[in-house]
C-alpha cells in the first residue's frame, strides 16, 4: 500500500500479549526491518487481557504500555474508526484493527488469529494476515543477518535466568514459533 517506503504491518493485539514476541516483533522494527503499527485500541485490548491473566504485573502495565509506545516511532495510528462500519470480517469485533491497517497504510496484519481475518476481505486493500511465526521468517529469509543480530540482543536481554541459545529456541518453539525455532536452531552459533 501507499504511504511509507518501508513495509509496513499493523500488530495484533494477540502478538502484543506475549512479552517474547513482543519483544521479538518491536526489536525488528525498531532495528529498521519494517515498520510496526497498531492502534490505542489494539493496546486496550492487550493490555487488558494482560492485567487480567496477571495481576502480579498490573501495576506496572501502564510503565510497559509507555514503553511500547515509545520503541518505534509513528506507531500509534489514529483517525481509522470511521472506516469501521463499513468493513465485514467473519468476527465484527475485529473490524478495528483492519481499519487501522487501512488507514495506517499497512501491507500486513501480524495475528495469530488468521481464520479472523480471510484473504479474499483483505485482498481489497491490498492487505495481508500473516502469523507471526511466519512473519518472523520472512524477516529472516530477507535479511538473515540482520535479523539474526535483533533476535542474539533480545536473547542477551533475558537476564533472570540467562538463557543458552539452545534455551532460548525452546521458547520460541513453545510460543507457537516452529519456523522460527527450526531455522534458529540451525544458527545457533549466531545467537
Amino acid at each position: 500500500m501507499s504511504g511509507s517506503g518501508r513495509y509496513t504491518a499493523i500488530l495484533d493485539a494477540n502478538v502484543l500479549y506475549s512479552s517474547l514476541l513482543r519483544d521479538l516483533l518491536l526489536s525488528l522494527a525498531a532495528a529498521g526491518l519494517y515498520h510496526a503499527r497498531w492502534s490505542e485500541r489494539i493496546n486496550d485490548e492487550w493490555t487488558r487481557n494482560l492485567a487480567a491473566n496477571r495481576p502480579d504485573i498490573a501495576s506496572r502495565i501502564g510503565q510497559l504500555l509507555q514503553l511500547v509506545n515509545a520503541s518505534v516511532p509513528d506507531c500509534l495510528v489514529d483517525n481509522y474508526e470511521s472506516l469501521i462500519g463499513s468493513l465485514e470480517l467473519p468476527d465484527p469485533d475485529d473490524r478495528h484493527v483492519l481499519a487501522a491497517a487501512i488507514a495506517g497504510h499497512a501491507d500486513a496484519i501480524v495475528t495469530a488469529n488468521l481464520k479472523d481475518f480471510p484473504a479474499q476481505a483483505l485482498a481489497r486493500y491490498g492487505i495481508e494476515a500473516q502469523h507471526p511465526d511466519d512473519f518472523l521468517m520472512n524477516q529472516l529469509e530477507l535479511r538473515p543477518f540482520d535479523a539474526l543480530e535483533v533476535i542474539k540482543r533480545v536473547r542477551a536481554r533475558l537476564r533472570q535466568p540467562a538463557r543458552t541459545a539452545a534455551e532460548f529456541i525452546d521458547i520460541i518453539e513453545k510460543n507457537q514459533l516452529p519456523q522460527t525455532a527450526q531455522y534458529l536452531r540451525t544458527r545457533a552459533g549466531l545467537i
